[in-house]
């Protein structure tokens, strides 16, 4: 550098002189509120932290760097450093204000409570109406939950604690309340999930190990949910709910598998009494209590108690619309029952949820049966059974012709002669189709004749009546053979 050059440092007194921890302080916490006005978050609490550091006894610095930790969501840093600028500054309006809103996200209404009176007291009746607004609505919400629960109402609950959580996002008690709730009404997998959150944050949380435990044991995860309860136990011996739910947990399971017991040694009456005494042991378990109810249908089943096994299946629906066996034992129920209409819901449902070609067969069985069941039965009209021989159907139809013939009852009134003709009839239409092999064996396979054309509704009966007793050859009237008059008019002895 030449002798000459001259160089100017711009230099003031005040930067020579060092600065005190005060003054440096001061600048850090400027520079955060400044980062805290941009919304960076982060920056200025490392600024607040080190304007603490330097000057350890400013509430304010406390109170900055609480507000930030607010704005971060970690509310019980926040409310310990409130704490700390209160305890500093005891006349910190500012700090008793976000102490209630450090509260009210926590879920802590009796300190967001006290929070509130001192911050009115300080700052006048308007001071904290905000925190006083939501404390009184987190009350209300808390009251509505707690008689929704003492009613079993859980998706009330439910309700009542998402709105909590609105104003306490950060409240463990309603996130676990809530869990508890969703597991009762079977949502079990969003209960563990919010069961697991809690305990990412403490492993011993014994609300949480509790809640999980009941969601193995809703899930039917016996010896899983046991490990869950005793656990419970162990941290906190005297949790009435975990030493509740443990009980009823080991005596479902005990019936449970009496039952079975019973079942595989063809007992059934004793497995259908134990099948019941189960059911009544806790409604709130639908998954367990659907697995019963169709043990249940099985017995009743194997009893030839139809009708009790199709509402034994309709009962385990309930609890588990998607459960495949009872859907496939009611439907076999309902086919039993004469009752085909049902019995292809149920097949239509099982195809749709199984597209299997078996399920395919089995509603295709059904529909046929549905076909057959809105038919005239031929066979019931004639008085035969389905496997009645030729000359069977040849007599059957003869008495019956002869019991319906209108002639015979010329006498009667018009209700009952339209009545007698109808199953006159009747009687004619279904010997038609029962005597000739072919068409009985497309009605046996269910083919539906008005739809072929065939025309067998249009078939006369006094044709019919003609060739059966005639041997094909028009009555002579006058003949002597019985028949007087005209038409079919003849004497009956």
């Amino acid at each position: 550098m030449a002798e000459s050059e001259v160089v100017d440092l711009d230099l003031t007194i005040d930067d020579l002189v060092p600065k005190s921890p005060e003054k440096l302080a001061e600048e850090k916490k400027e520079n955060g509120n400044h980062l805290y006005k941009f919304k960076n978050y982060k920056g200025a609490l490392a600024m607040y932290e080190e304007a603490i550091k330097l000057c350890p006894d400013n509430a304010a610095y406390y109170g900055n760097r609480s507000a930030c930790y607010m704005m971060l969501g970690m509310y019980k840093k926040a409310l310990e450093d409130a704490q700390k600028a209160v305890a500093l500054d005891p006349t910190f309006t500012k700090g008793y204000i976000r102490m209630a809103k450090c509260c009210i996200a926590l879920g802590d209404l009796s300190g967001g409570e006290q929070a509130v009176n001192c911050a009115t007291e300080l700052g006048g009746a308007d001071c904290a109406s905000n925190e006083k607004l939501a404390l009184d609505s987190l009350r209300r919400l808390h009251e509505d939950a707690q008689r929704a629960l003492e009613a079993g109402d859980f998706r009330r609950v439910v309700f009542c604690m998402d709105r909590c959580l609105e104003y306490s996002p950060s409240s463990s008690r309603a996130k676990i309340i809530k869990a508890e709730c969703l597991a009762m009404l079977g949502r079990c997998q969003e209960a563990q999930e919010i069961a697991n959150d809690s305990l990412r944050f403490d492993s011993l949380d014994t609300e949480a190990i509790y809640v999980r435990g009941l969601c193995l044991y809703f899930e039917d995860k016996d010896e899983q949910a046991f490990k869950h309860f005793q656990q419970v136990l162990r941290l906190a011996p005297d949790h009435k709910k975990a030493m509740e739910i443990y009980k009823k947990a080991k005596l479902l399971k005990q019936k449970k598998e009496e039952g079975n017991e019973a079942f595989k040694m063809g007992r059934w009456q004793q497995a259908l009494t134990l099948y019941n005494e189960a059911l009544t042991i806790d409604k709130n378990n639908r998954k367990v209590n659907a697995k019963l109810y169709f043990n249940k249908a099985t017995v009743c089943a194997k009893l030839n108690q139809i009708k009790d096994a199709a509402d034994a299946c309709t009962a385990a629906l309930d609890l588990d619309s998607n459960y495949i066996k009872a859907l496939l034992r009611r439907a076999k129920c309902y086919t039993e029952l004469g009752e085909y209409e049902e019995a292809v819901k149920d097949y239509e449902k099982l195809y749709k949820i199984d597209k299997s070609k078996e399920n395919k067969q089995l509603l295709h069985e059904a529909k046929i049966a549905l076909k057959k069941s809105k038919r005239k039965d031929y066979y019931k009209i004639l008085g035969v059974e389905k496997t009645a021989s030729e000359d069977d159907i040849k007599k059957a139809y003869r008495k019956r012709a002869l019991v319906h013939h209108p002639d015979r009852h010329a006498g009667a009134t018009d209700t009952e002669r339209r009545e007698q003709e109808k199953r006159f009839k009747e009687v004619g239409e279904a010997y038609g189709v029962l005597s000739d092999p072919k068409k009985r064996a497309r009605y046996d396979h269910g083919q539906d004749f008005d739809d072929d054309g065939s025309g067998v509704g249009d078939i006369d009966p006094n044709v019919v009546f003609q060739t059966f007793f005639r041997g094909g050859q028009p009555f002579d009237f006058h003949s002597g053979s019985g028949f007087t008059g005209s038409g079919f008019s003849f004497q009956f002895g």
